[in-house]
């Protein structure tokens, strides 16, 4: 473990060189790792194995516009339509266009989606889609299938080393450049400087700051977090994605039960067995997410019950081969996926917002690349369309490569020391106790539903948190404090500012979209809130 001074600056601390520093083994950073080391080395780093990641957690698919009766303009249209019409079209575009391109490069390389007898695509319907376009492997384990698919071809590849229970702490800018970034290895607490010409931030969600969340226990926002920290910008930090359909049983996690099996025909019924969502929407249960999410909540809310996922009218026993990840999780819970209703209830899922960056990937500081959940390229608005975030993890992970690799910011030796952070597990208990808080907060008042006051309350508890920790800068535990701290009051702020209902921010003292807050919102340290347009082309 390196030493530190009284002034906790850093006496020993190593230090690695690459060409490209890739921070997330996501789909989005195995991506970017792979099409990076046709460039020069690559350092791919995890803070946990490299198959943990909501990629990896993902059922439904992954939307294509591949069909005979698809075209990108229908995606395009549909994805504008879920995200309110804050997705910036340029980017949009991009996606649709662009991620027909890198699907079927997935299956040239031998990436095998469901067919049918007759080797055709077996293609499902999601919520907000208005033609099947949803490829899918394994059923309901598309997520898991691309991903190992995609892990398998990056630890095939020259150049890419790869870096497990390694966590980033500080990315490092000096004279407004990004030079690398500081990490821990958890293994043996040693404090390691990676330094590269581009880093690529892939590090995923932070839907885990939420007391129920789909998320793996990664996905707390720390990407984000060092972003904001070192000047870069982020955007539509208040649209947080509720699924609507998580497993709903004291005791057990939010086990997501994917869109895919609404999209197959099931119904949502309420305590009493009536089916509610018809009368709400065009698209009853296939509505777009914020849709069907506030509709659960509401209905929960007048009936003080869980409302209940049913295929009982289905009759289908093809079923069970197609969900067969989510049947193998309900059957030693006692539920039959078939015939019984399938308690469930809305549970934090994907962050909309997050690093701004241009249609390339590129932040405001040079060098900082992001994409992923991580990353607000432009493309989700204020709710993300089902089953495009793998999309554009296949998309923007490339696109970010094809910039960052003609930088010609060759790394420099740094001038500035870095405080070591040190591993304290006398102080595990108390982060556990603080992050259980922060996600109660949350989850009570900056949640599915939200108003001032509360927003208000929360702001006022997370800055007290915060205040408590401010002076904290060498225990890890105290730092990932901070971060969380730092992510709930952007989140908030954003909420706050937006006195609207749009997406995925439903305020009731504001229950309507209103023509004069459609733009996003920017938040940089240590500068006011800002609007930028939405790119219409």
């Amino acid at each position: 473990m390196s030493l530190i001074n009284p002034e906790g600056a850093c006496l020993s601390m190593k230090t690695l060189t690459f060409d490209f520093i890739v921070v997330g083994s996501g789909l989005a950073g195995l991506l970017a790792a792979f099409h990076a080391a046709d460039y020069g080395s690559v350092a791919l780093i995890s803070k946990s194995e490299l198959d943990i990641s909501n990629s990896y957690h993902a059922q439904g698919g992954i939307a294509a516009a591949i069909g005979e009766d698809d075209h990108p303009r229908f995606h395009f249209e549909d994805t504008l339509i879920a995200g309110r019409n804050l997705c910036d079209h340029d980017a949009v575009s991009l996606l649709v266009n662009k991620g027909l391109e890198r699907v079927n490069e997935l299956i040239e390389r031998g990436m095998e989606f469901d067919k049918d007898e007759e080797g055709h695509l077996k293609l499902g319907l999601e919520g907000g889609h208005s033609r099947r376009r949803i490829l899918h492997a394994d059923g309901d384990a598309t997520g898991k299938m691309i991903t190992s698919f995609m892990l398998k071809e990056v630890l095939a590849k020259p150049g890419i080393t790869t870096f497990e229970y390694c966590a980033a702490l500080k990315i490092i800018v000096e004279e407004n450049v990004c030079k690398g970034i500081q990490t821990l290895q958890y293994t043996d607490g040693e404090n390691i400087i990676f330094l590269g010409k581009a880093t690529i931030l892939a590090t995923g969600g932070l839907s885990r700051l939420y007391s129920r969340s789909t998320n793996p226990y990664t996905a707390t926002g720390d990407g984000i977090a060092l972003a904001w920290q070192a000047g870069a910008r982020l955007a539509d930090m208040e649209f947080i994605q509720f699924h609507p359909t998580a497993l709903s049983i004291p005791g057990e996690e939010a086990y997501l039960i994917s869109e895919a099996v609404r999209g197959e025909g099931a119904h949502l019924l309420d305590v009493n067995g009536v089916r509610f969502m018809p009368g709400l929407h065009p698209l009853a249960e296939l509505a777009p997410r914020d849709v069907v999410s506030s509709a659960i909540f509401k209905r929960m809310q007048e009936t003080g019950s869980n409302v209940f996922l049913s295929l009982r009218h289905l009759h289908n026993e093809d079923l069970i081969e197609r969900f067969h990840s989510i049947d193998a999780h309900l059957r030693p819970l006692g539920i039959n996926l078939l015939t019984d209703l399938i308690p469930i209830a809305p549970a934090a899922h994907y962050m909309v917002g997050g690093v701004r960056t241009d249609i390339w990937g590129q932040t405001n500081i040079p060098g900082l690349f992001a994409c992923g959940e991580v990353a607000a390229t432009g493309v989700m608005g204020a709710n993300r369309l089902a089953s495009n975030s793998l999309l554009e993890c296949l998309v923007y992970g490339k696109r970010a490569i094809e910039k960052a690799r003609n930088l010609n910011n060759i790394s420099i030796p740094l001038t500035s020391k870095q405080k070591t952070i040190v591993l304290c597990p006398e102080t595990d208990n108390e982060f556990l106790e603080v992050k259980n808080k922060l996600a109660n907060i949350m989850s009570d008042q900056v949640g599915i539903v939200r108003d001032a006051t509360g927003l208000e309350s929360a702001l006022a508890q997370i800055e007290a948190i915060a205040e408590h920790y401010k002076e904290s800068e060498t225990d890890y535990n105290h730092h990932k404090i901070i971060n969380l701290t730092d992510i709930c009051r952007l989140i908030t702020l954003s909420a706050i500012e937006r006195k609207e209902s749009r997406g995925g921010h439903v305020r009731i003292d504001f229950p309507f979209e209103i023509e004069e807050e459609l733009h996003h919102i920017i938040q940089k340290k240590d500068n006011k809130i800002q609007y930028e347009a939405v790119r219409i082309s």
